[in-house]
């Protein structure tokens, strides 16, 4: 980390997050495989809606990369819950970034203090924990999921 940015090449931080279903999801737990970080800022949105749908969409071909995909926001596990059942998300992780609040989207320097949300952006975690992609998006952009998926296609 330089200057508190995280930059491609450096050990992503480490967390623990409850998914929709109650389950605590860790960084350290999920090593050996590429992790797809795709934070977004609020459950029950548009945007957030179509990106999370494209994780569970494309939740193979991913998993063909050796690719485990996580949405994060900032939104209580109970909403979480909810939201995934509303979408028929049964694939892929939502995880609950709420208390403290934001805490994980600070490490990864993405908290938009003034809103109190996460700023939307996708890491791409290596399978020895390291970052190997970092992309930050408009709060109103849609990440392009195919372009993630070159991306892990012509990784090493």
């Amino acid at each position: 980390m330089e200057n508190g940015i995280l930059k491609i090449g450096d050990k992503a931080p480490e967390f623990s997050l409850l998914n929709q279903h109650k389950v605590e999801v860790n960084l350290k737990a999920l090593m050996g495989n590429k992790i797809l970080l795709s934070f977004h800022p609020l459950a029950w949105t548009k945007i957030c809606e179509i990106q999370m749908r494209t994780l569970e969409a494309k939740n193979e071909e991913l998993k063909a990369l050796q690719t485990i995909a996580l949405g994060i926001s900032v939104d209580s596990q109970a909403c979480k819950k909810e939201w995934a059942k509303s979408m028929n998300i049964e694939k892929t992780d939502l995880l609950a970034d709420f208390w403290p609040h934001g805490e994980v989207a600070r490490k990864y320097d993405i908290f938009i203090e003034k809103l109190g949300i996460s700023g939307r952006a996708n890491f791409i975690i290596d399978e020895e924990g390291n970052i190997i992609f970092i992309k930050i998006y408009e709060l109103s952009e849609v990440p392009d999921i195919e372009e993630i998926i070159r991306f892990l296609m012509n990784y090493k």
